[in-house]
């Protein structure tokens, strides 16, 4: 039996004004909130819901969960791109 390490993923949560609240043009950039970078979806879940309860009052701030490992590993075959 070979003990086999966990994959690795990367979940970042971000937010930010956005010009329109149904799109995703923020009002700017250097404003960007990081909120974390987790390695796993539950805890980023978590850290996203927390950062959106902040910030109810306006409805054109958003926080997004990016899926990194995705962007990073596309194919999911552990090879970069």
């Amino acid at each position: 039996m070979t003990d086999k390490a966990p994959k690795q993923l990367l979940h970042l949560v971000i937010g930010g004004e956005l010009v329109d609240p149904n799109r995703t043009q923020f009002k700017n950039l250097d404003d960007i909130e990081f909120v974390g970078a987790y390695p796993d979806y539950a805890s980023a879940q978590k850290a996203w819901k927390s950062a959106a309860q902040r910030t109810v009052d306006n409805a054109h701030m958003r926080y997004f969960v990016l899926h990194t490992h995705e962007m990073i590993d596309p194919d999911n075959d552990g090879v970069i791109g």
